[in-house]
């Protein structure tokens, strides 16, 4: 049997308050995406990543819980993709979940394990944006223009030396900037090398949590959606293009300051997402259901249900 049953008045209760924060979380987006427009900044987390404002709203209660009682909204969850009734509702079929996105699991359980062993490493003062831009004149990723200009970016990327450990931030550099970069961060190597001061590898626990479906309790959801939102505002203010246009400070990394302000916010963020990983990590073993060793072999034991 399912470790908890939630009444229905709870979980209707929940599901209700998700609904609410979700909305309020997504309402600049679909205005805008209402009214064919588009934010620089914001839009970012809605177009890079899979997770739409429609599935951010739906409420899961996660792994191993029941959610109690009938009627339309119980009967439209079992048409949801990983529900199952049992005697008491519906709840999340974890098992055909782990059949359709078993490697996709033990991936982020590795990766988030992994990146949670390491020391958060806040030396790299978001450079990633600048080797983004790097010898490209006045053609930008964003549409905005660059604070300092095209010249004064350019010095700003020769004059350090960057410690991008993310592969999606490097896959992004222009090939005259790569060798700027100390490592040289692949797909293979992510669960190397990721590690939880990285701006990137902590907006990035959106898109794990996303991975994990209705596993993932829906309020860890929007935990990690509404820390990446922060995080990308931070990860554009520091970036070599002038936000000011959003109502926004820049971080000028290319300074002292401007690198001791980088550094803090990483500080703070990396505490932030530590909580949020480990949670993500737990799901990830909820899901498995056996015994998960610090090494990220999997012992099989039977599920319950």
């Amino acid at each position: 049997m399912p470790a908890t049953v939630l009444p229905a008045d709870e979980w209707r209760a929940r599901a209700a308050v998700h609904a609410e924060r979700a909305d309020a979380l997504t309402a600049g987006h679909r205005a805008r995406r209402a009214a064919g427009d588009t934010h620089a900044i914001e839009d970012f987390l809605h177009t890079y990543y899979a997770t739409r404002p429609g599935q951010l709203r739906r409420w899961h209660p996660g792994a191993d819980v029941t959610l109690e009682g009938a009627g339309a909204d119980v009967d439209e969850r079992l048409t949801w993709r990983w529900y199952m009734p049992d005697g008491h509702g519906a709840r999340v079929d974890v098992d055909a979940f782990l059949a359709d996105r078993g490697p996709t699991v033990r991936f982020v359980r590795e990766l988030l394990s992994r990146t949670a062993q390491r020391p958060a490493n806040v030396g790299c003062f978001g450079l990633h944006e600048w080797a983004m831009v790097y010898r490209t004149g006045d053609s930008t990723r964003h549409p905005l223009p660059l604070r300092l200009g095209a010249a004064a970016t350019d010095a700003v990327v020769e004059s350090h030396q960057i410690r991008c450990s993310h592969i999606d931030a490097f896959r992004f550099f222009t090939p005259e900037a790569v060798p700027f970069n100390r490592l040289r961060p692949t797909r293979e190597t992510q669960t190397e090398l990721e590690q939880p001061g990285c701006l990137h590898a902590n907006m990035d626990l959106y898109k794990w949590a996303g991975k994990l479906g209705p596993a993932v309790p829906g309020e860890l959801l929007l935990d990690t959606f509404d820390l990446a939102l922060e995080i990308r505002h931070v990860d554009m203010q520091a970036s070599p293009y002038d936000v000011s246009s959003y109502g926004l400070d820049a971080i000028a990394i290319e300074t002292p300051e401007g690198k001791a302000e980088y550094a803090a916010r990483q500080r703070g963020f990396a505490e932030r997402a530590a909580g949020l990983r480990e949670r993500l990590v737990e799901v990830c073993d909820a899901v498995l259901g056996g015994i998960v060793r610090d090494s990220g072999v999997r012992e099989d034991t039977p599920r319950r249900g």
